[in-house]
């Protein structure tokens, strides 16, 4: 279509299903952080005054339970909770984690080590698309989306709000012209706030932080800017809605913009390629896109659990391509070892580097020097444009 629109959500980090990815994901940076080579699987419930943890774990690290208890706590305290209902002091914790099963253990270290076998089977997808500027290669809904949040988040940690509170998620629906974003055609916002003020303070509380977020020209009408639609959003986190790990997959990834894979993210250590591979997926889209070869990039792969070797390897562009997209995935194969030993060494993923991906997505963030978000270099760009004489 020449004209159509589109639309993407994002959740703060006090929404009860990310408090729950944070949970998780700090607990995998804690035992990689003391043995990088931790297999972790943790999944977190939060609920009114409850925090629930249950999966496998396989380490040379034995955290205590008050460790791990305590480390909890901070990341609810970090997050803004002390609220009547969820407070980081007093909910109560129930550890259910046990060692991983064998059955597993054996299917990722059945091979020699430099042939170690994928974590489960499953296909995982990556996407890049060079669609609005500034934007890391994001689709533009979710990539303003977050940035909305990101925003509200900073402003409500500095102080600057503090009528606003931790939870809240965000809506927009974009216009697009002949492929390309143009403006918003409505915007959503609804957040938790104190019960002092009315829904018209609190639409013009976060008024300018969701246009310091949106291009120039680009906010809808006031009658398309919807916040709290409902009225009144006082009671809300874990104590208004019950969060679980693993809910939010959309936002995670590319806000419906892409295809997702089978699994979530978090809570998962870099040996389960649900996690590492859909990083590398997206790593080289990102790539394909920066280096000039196509204007949206899709990759997929695929694996069986126990075997190195994806068993698929697919590139889409959307006739978007300026080489073939066959030449595109035969260099891609050849720079790049797609095997799960192959995938976290090249991004160095055997890091406590996880509990940032948590939060506003695992992609569109600018790549740290610590290893954060590697998958979002582009350091293959200057062999991709030798390969094609770009």
């Amino acid at each position: 279509m020449e004209e159509y629109v589109f639309t993407s959500e994002s959740v703060s980090e006090g929404h009860p299903d990310k408090v729950c990815d944070q949970i998780s994901d700090s607990l995998v940076d804690l035992y990689l952080e003391h043995d990088p080579l931790s297999h972790v699987a943790i999944e977190t419930l939060a609920t009114t005054d409850t925090v629930i943890i249950a999966g496998e774990v396989r380490s040379t690290y034995a955290a205590k339970n008050e460790e791990i208890e305590s480390l909890i706590r901070n990341v609810v305290k970090e997050i803004g909770y002390d609220q009547e209902g969820f407070d980081y002091r007093t909910f109560r914790f129930f550890n259910f984690t046990h060692a991983q099963s064998p059955d597993i253990a054996m299917g990722v270290d059945s091979s020699a080590s430099k042939d170690e076998g994928a974590g489960d089977q499953g296909m995982m997808f990556g996407y890049a698309t060079n669609e609005l500027p500034g934007s890391e290669f994001m689709p533009a809904p979710l990539y303003l989306s977050h940035k909305i949040l990101k925003n509200l988040a900073e402003a409500r940690h500095a102080g600057k709000i503090p009528n606003i509170l931790p939870d809240s998620k965000s809506q927009i629906t974009i216009k697009y012209v002949n492929g390309k974003p143009t403006k918003t055609e409505a915007v959503v916002v609804s957040t938790q706030h104190t019960d002092n003020i009315s829904a018209v303070e609190v639409k013009e509380i976060i008024k300018p932080y969701v246009l310091e977020a949106l291009p120039d020209g680009w906010m809808c009408s006031d009658n398309n800017f919807l916040v709290n639609p409902t009225g009144r959003f006082v009671i809300g986190g874990p104590n208004g809605d019950t969060g679980v790990t693993g809910r939010k997959i959309i936002v995670d990834t590319y806000g419906g913009a892409a295809p997702h894979g089978g699994g979530a993210f978090s809570g998962k250590d870099p040996t389960k390629v649900d996690r590492s591979a859909a990083y590398m997926a997206r790593y080289l889209a990102k790539n394909v896109v920066a280096a000039g070869l196509a204007d949206q990039c899709e990759i997929q792969l695929s694996y069986a659990i126990g075997v190195a070797k994806p068993l698929s390897f697919y590139v889409y562009t959307n006739n978007t391509a300026k080489v073939e997209e066959k030449e595109i995935a035969k260099v891609l194969c050849d720079l790049v070892d797609m095997t799960p030993h192959g995938i976290r060494t090249r991004l160095q993923l055997n890091k406590p580097i996880y509990r940032k991906t948590a939060s506003y997505g695992h992609f569109g963030r600018k790549p740290e020097n610590d290893g954060h978000f590697s998958w979002e270099k582009t350091d293959l760009v200057s062999e991709l444009r030798s390969y094609f004489k770009i």
